[in-house]
């Protein structure tokens, strides 16, 4: 497997080339989850993945209960498809909260409270009833649980893992919190072993070729357990020999060099979904892309696979204004490419786009 080639089939498989996904329910089960600490980005990114793609489309989606944003692995904001979350909160979460047991001593949270806080929230967000984080704070302190020095914030992200809380609907501006069994009743449960078997089919399908490296920390499983579930799947996938590993894919990987061009948000998964991204972003480039190593991930752009530079948009309510910042002169044709995508990005929003 050449480079380009594995870059060109994680394009195709991952939805951004040649894609045949109709709905973001579809690109987000395919994907298995996607990351989505910054909610506008990540409705991009679900956007970009789909024939026609609109924000309005992927935001009736959240509001239609047909996809999830909660913290399934890693303790991260992902959004997942609605028939998936518990049993990836199931298999995944348990390791996660065990991990943050001494984060909850230092900020003095214990079994009673976090029983206390749900059943506050249990009677406040009863009868299909959505509360802004603001609110949800308030309750907390009324009933004389601190929230602050993110104790609150703790609470939310416990319960939300524990399966009592997830994002609902919209308010505004502000995303809200909602009871998750009124939320998304009757959604399937899988057995442990089914459970990573699942996982890994998604993850190969949705991002391969990649390693079972990859898998363990796309998904927050130990290495040991990764290669079980790989191991539960390999009659589906090909293994591809690259830089002296292997490879799986869900078929054959034979593609030629692709020159298409993606703006892409950050946090996407093209970059943050394998623990190894040479192949994609040069070591020279990489401060550009994640400012200080801060674990904040700017807006990419990409051409051929490789990510060659950033871009940033200003919207106003009759138009947005991209700004593309290669980091060297592209070529009068990916430029226009560029443009081209950046208009995508305007049906998107359903606004006319000024490229610069």
């Amino acid at each position: 497997m050449r480079p380009s080639e594995l870059t060109t089939v994680r394009l195709r498989n991952q939805g951004l080339l040649g894609s045949e996904l109709r709905s973001p329910a579809e690109v987000v089960a395919r994907l298995g989850a996607m990351q989505a600490q910054d909610r506008a980005a990540a409705l991009w990114a679900i956007g970009a993945r789909f024939s026609g793609g609109t924000l309005a489309a992927v935001e009736k989606a959240v509001a239609d209960r047909a996809i999830v944003r909660t913290w399934p692995m890693r303790g991260t904001l992902h959004f997942v498809a609605a028939e998936d979350v518990r049993w990836m909160l199931e298999l995944l979460t348990p390791r996660i909260i065990a991990r943050s047991a001494s984060r909850a001593k230092e900020l003095e949270l214990d079994a009673r409270i976090f029983r206390r806080a749900e059943k506050l929230f249990g009677q406040a967000l009863k009868s299909g009833r959505a509360l802004v984080r603001e609110e949800m704070m308030s309750l907390l302190e009324a009933a004389g649980i601190l929230t602050k020095e993110q104790r609150g914030y703790h609470i939310l992200w416990r319960l939300a893992q524990e399966q009592v809380l997830c994002f609902g609907p919209m308010e505004g501006k502000q995303p809200t919190f909602v009871l998750l069994d009124e939320w998304l009743p009757a959604t399937r449960r899988l057995d442990r072993e089914a459970a990573l078997a699942e996982l890994a089919r998604r993850y190969f399908t949705g991002h391969g070729p990649a390693t079972v490296q990859d898998l363990a920390w796309w998904s927050g499983l130990t290495l040991t357990e990764a290669k079980a579930a790989q191991a539960s799947v390999a009659t589906e996938l090909v293994a591809e020999p690259f830089r002296d590993q292997r490879y799986w894919s869900p078929a054959s990987v034979q593609a030629a060099r692709d020159s298409s061009v993606h703006l892409l948000p950050g946090f996407d998964e093209y970059l943050l979904g394998y623990t190894d991204r040479t192949e994609i972003l040069a070591a020279e480039h990489a401060p550009q892309i994640v400012p200080g190593n801060n674990g904040m991930f700017m807006p990419m752009l990409v051409v051929g696979g490789q990510i060659v530079g950033t871009w940033k948009r200003v919207v106003s309510k009759r138009r947005v204004e991209v700004i593309i910042q290669p980091f060297k002169s592209l070529s009068k044709s990916a430029s226009r490419a560029a443009e081209q995508a950046a208009k995508r990005y305007g049906q998107f929003l359903g606004l006319p786009v000024e490229c610069v």
